[in-house]
């Protein structure tokens, strides 16, 4: 029986989760194809894809990089139309011919495409965790009014995804206990900075922080990851993914990033997904859930890995997961404080304006004086992001 070809939409298409999803896409010409391709002012990689997979569309936030998008792709005699801002990106998001998106835009712009797509009732692949970071609560309402079908693609959801029952509606609605799982463990490699001295984390660069040793990621994803923020986010993320109380999820340091997260069910059983360190083996997964399909991934071999390691965070060195731990806990507002804090504090660490370890200092600066409330709209949500980031930026500048 020849499958139906799925139409998909790649939020942020020239970032490394949208070239690996373009990868596996190319890989399966008979089950997918691009409907529509998103960046913020990438344009020419965006045209390099776009003359690859001749999407229907293009979007771009940049109004200029937009411009000089759609001159190229005249040029060329490429039929992609190319649109700009908010409104078109949420437009191919939600648009009635998709079938799947990818939510791959970093950060707090990924919020409002990811909702988009969600109300539509499509399937999401989710590697925008700051969506359900910053908006838990009304982004799962919507996933559970629209119908639309979520699946994790960082690679430790999409571990645990794998490792509890296929029957994912008991566990939304009841909870992991419902499903005989006692804990969920997040994996984490600890970054390039495990077993820098504690002296030395003030006089890292940003060359340094986002040199990670396993994984290939943006800048601001590598920061994270080295701050171990990263997995704080998850572990926020994961809390709404799984309906699982914050305390049901232990962080684990694994160096070898080999395992991507395990699952301990009521019994003593512990399930646990493995594989290389390749975005590709969860969006294939993913895009073809519940089937399987070839991702391009190697095969790990077991044999050269030989030994695998785990220790827990050191919350000393790693202060950010503390925080987002807590942020956590209180719940509400706190952690769409928490992720806007750290988006400022890390392009101003990019930018040589403070050093790594005042990341930390800016988001306890803002969490300790900000209200946070349990926010019954988007805008309410949207207010926290704004006075966290006026607050951060006032703070570095102060420095």
């Amino acid at each position: 029986m020849q499958l139906a070809v799925q139409q998909i939409t790649v939020l942020g298409a020239t970032g490394s989760i949208g070239v690996s999803t373009l990868d596996v896409i190319a890989r399966h010409p008979e089950r997918y194809k691009v409907f529509a391709l998103t960046a913020d002012r990438r344009w020419q990689l965006l045209a390099t894809q776009c003359l690859q997979h001749q999407p229907r569309y293009a979007v771009l936030n940049d109004v200029d990089a937009a411009a000089e998008l759609a001159r190229e792709l005249r040029h060329q005699g490429c039929k992609t139309e190319v649109l700009q801002g908010l409104a078109a990106l949420e437009a191919v998001a939600a648009h009635e011919q998709v079938d799947a998106v990818m939510a791959a835009i970093v950060g707090a712009a990924g919020l409002l495409p990811t909702l988009a797509a969600v109300k539509a009732g499509k399937k999401v692949l989710l590697a925008n965790k700051e969506a359900l970071v910053m908006a838990g609560g009304l982004f799962t309402q919507a996933v559970s009014k629209s119908g639309a079908v979520l699946l994790p693609i960082d690679s430790e959801h999409n571990a645990i995804f794998q490792c509890l029952p296929n029957h994912r509606s008991d566990y939304l609605a009841g909870g992991l206990a419902s499903s005989g799982v006692r804990k969920i463990l997040l994996t984490a490699s600890g970054g390039p900075f495990r077993n820098t001295p504690l002296g030395d984390l003030p006089k890292v660069t940003p060359e340094q922080a986002c040199a990670h040793p396993n994984w290939s990621m943006g800048q601001k994803i590598s920061v994270d990851s080295a701050s171990m923020m990263n997995k704080g986010l998850e572990l926020i993320e994961a809390c709404w993914l799984f309906n699982a109380r914050p305390h049901q999820v232990q962080v684990v340091i694994h160096p070898q990033s080999v395992i991507h997260s395990m699952v301990e069910y009521i019994d003593g059983s512990m399930l646990a997904q493995l594989g290389n360190p390749d975005m590709r083996t969860p969006i294939a997964h993913a895009l073809a859930w519940p089937e399987r399909i070839e991702s391009g991934v190697a095969s790990l071999d077991i044999i050269a890995t030989a030994r695998l390691d785990f220790s827990a965070p050191d919350l000393q060195r790693f202060p950010c997961l503390r925080l987002a731990q807590d942020a956590a806990d209180v719940s509400g507002t706190a952690p769409a404080l928490l992720n806007a804090a750290n988006e400022i504090a890390v392009a101003a660490f990019l930018a040589r304006q403070i050093r790594f370890d005042q990341i930390a200092q800016v988001i306890d600066h803002v969490l300790a004086r900000l209200a946070v409330v349990e926010p019954t709209s988007l805008e309410q949500v949207q207010n926290a992001d704004a006075e966290a980031r006026a607050l951060a930026n006032q703070l570095i500048k102060s420095w």
